[in-house]
């Protein structure tokens, strides 16, 4: 039985001066199926993430959510359809708690955000607790997040963006910063997340353990176009994956 299709581009396109960032690419990510997308620098990767999620607007091609076009619309816009979107460096106020990172999130997707308001008059504490407890970051909901460590900020991150109650998470290198000793811990954390809270990712990463381990898929992208797609043994065990990509990486 196939399942239900979340995201779907057709035939985008898009250069940077000269420079190819997205060639002819149609894709479709299915729930459930995490994805990952590996690749050289400058292969489009980014681009791609960015295209979905309102950040940069194609030359040519469409972008559709749940069968509904959203090329045009804003990353806000795209955002509350059910799209996240966690980056490298994560997006928190650090000037703020944890807790209070999320209890923003939950303001801004309820559309009652305002100057001045006050946190806790969010009736959403307990929501955005729970949420902390699913990435195992309870302990530090106090605390501000600029005394966190890389690891941690980047699991409150991805909480943000589950408060946002998304159905499908865009993660730009989400070990990216964190101590190796820590990567797979975190990745344990962030699937059972996922997993719980019924959505599915798709990440760009350079770690072809992490890749093999955590995706269901995985997407090769080179000069903006998709080359290879396939499961992670499929994939990371292809000559020409092998040769460009992972001998790049190491």
């Amino acid at each position: 039985m196939t399942s239900e299709i979340l995201l779907e581009t057709k035939g985008l396109e898009i250069n940077f001066g000269g420079v190819i960032a997205a060639d002819n690419v149609s894709v479709e990510i299915h729930a459930g199926k995490n994805l990952a997308i590996i690749g050289p620098n400058g292969a489009g990767k980014t681009t791609f993430l960015n295209i979905c999620t309102g950040y940069t607007k194609p030359n040519k091609g469409n972008v559709y959510f749940c069968g509904r076009e959203v090329t045009q619309k804003s990353p806000r816009q795209i955002t509350r359809m059910g799209v996240a979107r966690a980056f490298q460096i994560p997006q928190l106020f650090s000037e703020h708690t944890a807790l209070e990172n999320l209890l923003i999130a939950a303001a801004a997707r309820e559309q009652r955000w305002a100057p001045f308001m006050k946190l806790g008059q969010i009736p959403e504490r307990d929501e955005m607790m729970h949420l902390l407890e699913l990435v195992n970051c309870a302990q530090v909901s106090d605390r501000l997040v600029n005394e966190l460590p890389e690891g941690q900020r980047k699991l409150i991150d991805i909480a943000v963006a589950l408060a946002l109650r998304p159905k499908l998470l865009l993660l730009d290198e989400p070990t990216s910063g964190v101590a190796s000793s820590e990567k797979f811990g975190v990745m344990d954390i962030l699937t059972r997340a996922l997993a719980e809270a019924k959505v599915t990712s798709v990440f760009v990463e350079h770690d072809m353990g992490i890749v093999e381990k955590y995706a269901d898929e995985v997407a090769v992208w080179a000069a903006g176009a998709v080359q290879l797609r396939g499961t992670p043994q499929e994939v990371l065990e292809h000559p020409d994956v092998i040769r460009d990509v992972i001998g790049e990486e190491l």
